[in-house]
């Protein structure tokens, strides 16, 4: 009898409350899954002449009071456990992207997140994202999937800890309440770094934008939309419009850059623009708001997609349109006009099975332009561009112009000199495919009147200010993320026939301070769409057109 009574108490030993659970976790998230937080803290007050120990001792303790009390009202049988694993496990993953890449997971990049197809997706996976992931997330989340519970909520308990955590943070806040809050007025991205709480709230906020909130009826606008009466004798319009991805400006010799990215438009006579703005740090923004009528300021989500694109106008007004994806997706932009995916899967001078190089975009292109119907022709290519962080697999080994380079996804790994040289490559390829694109133009230029537009979608960050990738808030996000190029090229058959002064337009390209707000009435005003959707103040060639 005694020694079941020995056995029984051994039992409970091991035994947690869910209570308990809720304090271990929130302990974790203080003194390990937030170390982002806390290095970002520290080259902070490391500029600060006087810090007081006391505060600094106070953040880790701020937060698990928090959390506790946060966890304790999660912490019921049957749910504890699988929110938990959840939580640990994408924090994991919060807290790789954040220390490593410099990321802060708001509401966009929630959205890119779910916006990204497979094959982006696994450009993330390396040694050390997966290490990270099973050691911070998955271990964790085993120890707590296997944690022998006790029977029962003891809810006087639960009680208790929440009410002692909320006294406590009370306490420490009146003591330490002056540097917290001048930190935090001072460094308001800090908010953003607290895991889980901040991306909680953004991924929160996008399922319900996303799935749970009544669509807006659908608008359209350009509904006059219609071609200007032109000559019958005269050639009609061919127009590239090659969308980029991931190219900042400040990397473009064009644009002054000191090394050569652009060996191949230079001798193209191209023009390139200077301090050109993007619409957002991250692909699910930028392509939707360029195309969209609504500017930066004015940029809404839901707005922008229960509404007519600029493509949606150009299509209705007789332009025949086509647009060419290698860059998983168009953001819904080219959704109700024809498309072509590339096959990414296929296996050939271009492809690998899981992506493809930008120049298999012009394959096939001849065929595809003479099957296009109505004399006026525009076509986009979606270009994989500078995509990172495998920048090393934007171009072929042969292509490689300078050296050494990056070879793995593992960025963090390398050197910056390796990261910009790596990065610098994907320039450099994209301006080849460019003028390969320019060069098909001028083969056409006796069917045509032919023309090339350029612009990248947003920039990138290689490791400036600790900063790598892209998506910072737009507020804060520093320039090589939010300036990218713009490039022209015109067949001088399309400059007669537009009545294009060069000299001006490369005034204007040279003055800068264009931004991707100018899309939408660029493209209806250069392809002589007449609408009253049409904003000559924001058509970039309109000054430059007699």
């Amino acid at each position: 009898m005694k020694e079941q009574n020995s056995s029984q108490i051994k039992k409970r030993k091991f035994q947690l409350s869910y209570t308990s659970l809720a304090l271990i976790v929130a302990a974790y998230y203080a003194i390990v899954v937030n170390f982002p937080l806390y290095k970002s803290l520290y080259k902070i007050l490391s500029g600060v002449e006087t810090v007081h120990i006391s505060f600094i001792i106070s953040i880790p303790i701020f937060i698990f009071l928090l959390l506790s009390i946060i966890f304790n009202l999660f912490s019921w049988p049957y749910l504890a456990k699988p929110i938990f694993i959840f939580l640990l496990i994408t924090s994991s993953l919060v807290s790789y992207a954040m220390l490593f890449y410099g990321i802060s997971i708001d509401y966009g990049m929630i959205e890119n997140a779910f916006e990204t197809d497979s094959s982006e997706a696994a450009s993330y996976l390396n040694l050390h994202s997966i290490s990270w992931v099973i050691i911070t997330g998955v271990i964790p989340s085993l120890l707590v999937a296997f944690a022998p519970m006790k029977p029962g909520l003891a809810l006087v308990r639960k009680i208790i800890a929440v009410v002692i955590s909320f006294v406590l943070l009370l306490i420490v806040v009146f003591f330490v309440y002056k540097d917290l809050s001048s930190v935090g007025r001072n460094n308001s991205f800090l908010k953003r770094m607290v895991i889980p709480t901040y991306y909680l709230y953004s991924g929160y906020n996008y399922l319900h934008d996303t799935y749970f909130s009544t669509p807006m009826t659908f608008k359209h606008i350009g509904e006059d939309a219609k071609l200007a009466a032109k000559d019958n004798n005269e050639k009609p319009t061919l127009f590239f419009f090659i969308l980029g991805e991931t190219a900042r400006s400040q990397n473009y010799a064009l644009n002054g850059y000191a090394k050569n990215t652009n060996p191949y438009t230079e001798k193209q006579g191209v023009i390139s623009f200077q301090n050109v703005h993007s619409c957002g740090t991250a692909t699910a923004v930028s392509v939707p708001c360029m195309f969209s009528q609504q500017d930066r300021h004015d940029y809404n989500k839901e707005r922008t997609y229960s509404q007519d694109n600029v493509m949606d106008i150009l299509q209705r007004a007789g332009v025949s349109l086509l647009w060419k994806e290698n860059d998983g997706g168009d953001k819904d932009v080219a959704k109700r006009i024809p498309k072509i995916e590339l096959d990414r899967s296929r296996k050939d001078q271009f492809c690998n099975g899981s992506t493809c190089l930008d120049m298999a975009l012009l394959q096939g292109l001849d065929g595809e332009i003479a099957k296009m119907k109505g004399k006026e022709k525009l076509i986009v290519m979606h270009i994989m561009g500078s995509h990172g962080p495998t920048y090393y697999l934007r171009y072929p080994k042969a292509q490689q112009k300078f050296s050494p380079d990056c070879q793995t996804s593992e960025i963090e790994d390398c050197s910056i000199d390796q990261i910009v040289n790596t990065y610098d490559n994907t320039i450099v390829y994209t301006d080849y495919v460019i003028s390969q694109a320019i060069d098909k133009l001028k083969a056409l230029s006796d069917q045509y009147n032919t023309a090339l537009f350029y612009i990248s979608d947003h920039g990138e960050s290689l490791g400036e200010n600790g900063l790598y990738l892209h998506g910072v808030p737009y507020a804060v996000a520093p320039a090589f993320q939010t300036t990218v190029p713009l490039i022209l090229w015109m067949s001088d058959g399309f400059k007669k026939s537009k009545g294009i002064n060069e000299a001006c337009l490369k005034s204007e390209a040279k003055a800068g301070g264009f931004s991707q707000d100018y899309i939408f009435s660029t493209l209806l005003g250069i392809m002589d769409v007449k609408t009253t959707a049409y904003d000559k103040n924001l058509d970039i060639y309109s000054r430059c057109r007699s």
